[in-house]
């Protein structure tokens, strides 16, 4: 592919905001596209590698291209991707023939520079993890295959697969997951696929979440944390429609667990986190994570579990769940809670990028106290 200078303008742009102005980076390039429609899939294809590539290694090829300038990080880049850097594109930085000598030196930079996380968050990831901090660091700059769930109230796997097919979208099972679905490497679900209502778009390890909740028909759910309430989906198709699933949200608003008191026989509290589980397909969180942050999220962690169990019925079953592998958001929350006593913990789970290749993810599920 001969690269086309608007394209790699704005490719540099959209990598610059997400520096500079630290926005989404899903919400810029979707904005992008959006005002450019006539770039065709191509062209897309070729703007979205750059600039996940650029954000998700950023230090390293600061590294290779001996500065922080996006223009020349984008260089980089398209270095390693294979392109000749065209005569017009300008940068302060090396050249191309120095960049790819500079590669051979990256292997003996310190780890916050060759997998391009902040000081901070290294230091952090050894203090809570330690020596298995490398290889989960290493899966998380991996790129996130897409993967999928099958909404068994419209259809079932096996059919699922052969609809897909015949839309030229190839997709296997998921062994584990009775309803997960996973795309060919670097294969993305078509736009209008994505509305059809039978597949959603849910990474593996979210999709343990519904079954540990283990909603049965005719029950009260209550997704305490559902955002806009995605997620709440799954555990209704798991009741086979039959029962309430309640989506509420942690942002102040009219109803409090006290207006629910007592009436869940199944509470999910999805809660929010760092989100350093996601970070395959969320590169530019790291950026946009602060220290403050963490600190923050912890604290309401703790909140919901000492406020929102009053929700569950007595003997109720309570999930807990982040998708952050930080132990200081996961076993000690729990631990938070379950020594002011009223529950037991029946089951701990926690998936390890490094060993499954799929997101960062933690889950606990408690049983509440009949008395």
């Amino acid at each position: 592919m001969k690269m086309h200078r608007i394209l790699a303008e704005a490719a540099a742009d959209i990598a610059k905001s997400v520096f500079k102005e630290h926005r989404v980076l899903d919400h810029a390039l979707a904005a992008a596209f959006e005002e450019n429609p006539k770039w065709g899939k191509r062209d897309r294809s070729f703007i979205a590698e750059t600039v996940f590539e650029v954000v998700r290694w950023r230090r390293a090829l600061g590294f290779l291209a001996d500065s922080e300038e996006a223009n020349a990080m984008c260089a980089a880049q398209w270095v390693r991707m294979g392109y000749e850097i065209p005569a017009w594109w300008t940068f302060k930085g090396l050249q191309a023939a120095e960049m790819r000598a500079r590669e051979a030196d990256l292997a003996a930079q310190p780890r916050a520079v060759r997998e391009s996380i902040p000081d901070w968050l290294d230091q952090l990831g050894v203090s809570e993890l330690g020596g298995a901090w490398d290889a989960q660091i290493s899966a998380l700059n991996q790129r996130a295959a897409v993967f999928l769930r099958v909404n068994t109230l419209k259809t079932t796997r096996t059919e699922a697969i052969e609809w897909l097919a015949s839309c030229n979208v190839e997709a296997t099972a998921v062994p584990g997951l009775p309803d997960a679905l996973v795309l060919a490497p670097g294969k993305a679900l078509p736009k209008p696929l994505r509305t059809d209502g039978r597949v959603e778009i849910q990474d593996a390890g979210s999709q343990l979440i519904s079954p540990l909740v283990d909603p049965q028909p005719g029950e009260r759910v209550i997704d305490a944390c559902s955002g806009a309430g995605g997620k709440a989906l799954h555990p209704a198709a798991l009741m086979e429609n039959q029962g309430t699933v309640y989506a509420m949200d942690v942002d102040p608003n009219a109803t409090t667990p006290a207006d629910f008191s007592n009436i869940a026989d199944r509470l999910l509290i999805d809660a929010p986190c760092s989100g350093l589980g996601t970070l395959k397909r969320q590169p530019d969180l790291k950026w946009r994570l602060k220290p403050a942050q963490l600190v923050r999220v912890r604290a309401i962690q703790k909140e919901l579990l000492a406020t929102y169990h009053a929700m569950l019925k007595p003997g109720g079953r309570l999930v807990y769940a982040t998708c952050s592998i930080l132990p200081s958001e996961n076993r000690a929350a729990i631990a938070s809670l379950l020594e002011k006593g009223g529950f037991t913990l029946v089951e701990e789970r926690a998936v390890s990028p490094a060993a499954t290749g799929v997101d960062g993810f933690y889950a606990a599920t408690l049983r509440k106290h009949d008395c």
